[in-house]
């Protein structure tokens, strides 16, 4: 028998959100959905709500939570409507949610996730600004609440499937010489710079390998995606940036590797579905069944590696410049790349002004050491506005 996990999913509506309720359908005797969350899609989260009938739903909007509200009464629902982003916080640090999973995708993910680690909550963290923006102030949360972290991220879980079993201070310790972080290389891995600068919202919301919201799909595009999650890393590994290396591996088969000083190099491989992370960070340290299909390595039948080039996608190289600079930079580049993404998908900039908005603001801005989550959130706001100030001007 096992005990009822009861777990919350902040971001349902969204990609990871779908697949970890698929994952947890398929294990009732073992996880419950206590309190569901979404921005403002009102009918998926109905729906959600309706077959898995949550303690709490809440909607960060709210004309959308009063929206569900109706709804869920007019079926006499269960489920208790909240809003707003002390709501989130609330759902994260209940006294009743064994298991967070953190999947908000950008800035609004970072207060709730903090309220999970400071609870002492097992955090599945599918939200790279977490990390990214205030990785020094998260990990200090989550060693000080006693909290649980695993990460969701394909790569980071599997770099975390590989390591050594034991917490490192760090990785020379584990006899670990560095990481492997691997790169789909996205739609563009082949394109020139000219082809590049033609480059449509429909070319670059096409990714290869990966089903994933818009936001996500873009930094693919741009390689920025990878960018983040070398400093989510540095955080979740305690590694340098020198101990993390970047392999595109267009088949996206091998998730990550390690290599370690007596030349061993151990990789995770498997199919480009994220129900596998996701399904072996609830079951964690026991493994579930997550409904993906086995990998055929006769169908696959090789697998390829190249550098990536740092001049036709130079959101890598910013990202590396961030995590060098430390203190609040990643969260400048983070909040650059935000609103310089959302121009894109409004189709109000072309895809290589992206890099060329972060680089901007990220070498106007004042850069500051980290010591509270106010003075992140502070360097996040300046950033937004400067990137908005670039695209206004341009």
């Amino acid at each position: 028998m096992f005990k009822l996990q009861n777990v919350t999913i902040l971001g349902a509506t969204g990609t990871i959100g779908q697949q970890t309720l698929d994952v947890i359908a398929r294990h009732p005797e073992r996880f419950r959905a206590f309190a569901l969350s979404a921005y403002s899609k009102v009918d998926a989260l109905f729906e959600q709500c309706k077959q898995f009938e949550p303690v709490f739903a809440v909607m960060l909007d709210a004309d959308a939570a009063e929206s569900l509200r109706i709804k869920l009464q007019a079926i006499a629902s269960p489920t208790q409507v909240l809003s707003g982003l002390s709501a989130l916080e609330e759902i994260s640090a209940h006294p009743e949610v064994d298991t967070v999973m953190a999947a908000i995708v950008g800035a609004a993910g970072l207060k709730p996730a903090m309220a999970a680690a400071r609870a002492g909550k097992r955090i599945l963290l599918a939200n790279k600004e977490t990390l990214v923006m205030s990785g020094n102030l998260f990990m200090q949360a989550v060693e000080q609440g006693g909290a649980t972290l695993l990460p969701i991220d394909s790569e980071h879980n599997a770099i975390y499937q590989v390591m050594p079993a034991r917490k490192l201070e760090n990785l020379a310790d584990g006899g670990v010489r560095r990481i492997l972080l691997t790169a789909s290389g996205g739609p563009f891995r082949k394109a020139s710079l000219d082809e590049l600068k033609a480059v449509t919202l429909a070319q670059a919301l096409k990714h290869p390998n990966w089903a994933m919201g818009p936001k996500i799909t873009i930094d693919s595009a741009t390689m920025m995606n990878k960018g983040l999650e070398v400093i989510e890393a540095r955080w979740l590994f305690n590694a340098t940036a020198e101990q993390i290396e970047v392999v595109v591996h267009p088949q996206s088969v091998i998730h990550s590797m390690v290599e370690y000083i007596d030349g061993s190099v151990l990789a995770q491989l498997g199919n480009p579905d994220m129900r596998t992370p996701i399904a072996f960070s609830l079951g964690h340290p026991e493994r579930l069944e997550s409904g993906v299909s086995s990998l055929d390595l006769f169908k696959i039948a090789r697998l390829d590696f190249e550098t990536p080039d740092l001049v036709r996608f130079p959101c890598l190289r910013l990202a590396f410049d961030a995590l060098k600079l430390g203190g609040t930079a990643p969260a400048i580049l983070n909040a650059a790349n935000e609103i310089a993404v959302a121009a894109f998908l409004a189709q109000k900039i072309q895809f290589l002004e992206i890099p060329q908005i972060i680089e901007s603001v990220l070498s106007h801005s004042k850069i500051v050491e980290v010591s509270s989550l106010e003075l992140v959130i502070q360097a996040d706001e300046a950033a937004r506005l400067a990137a908005a100030d670039w695209i206004a001007q341009h």
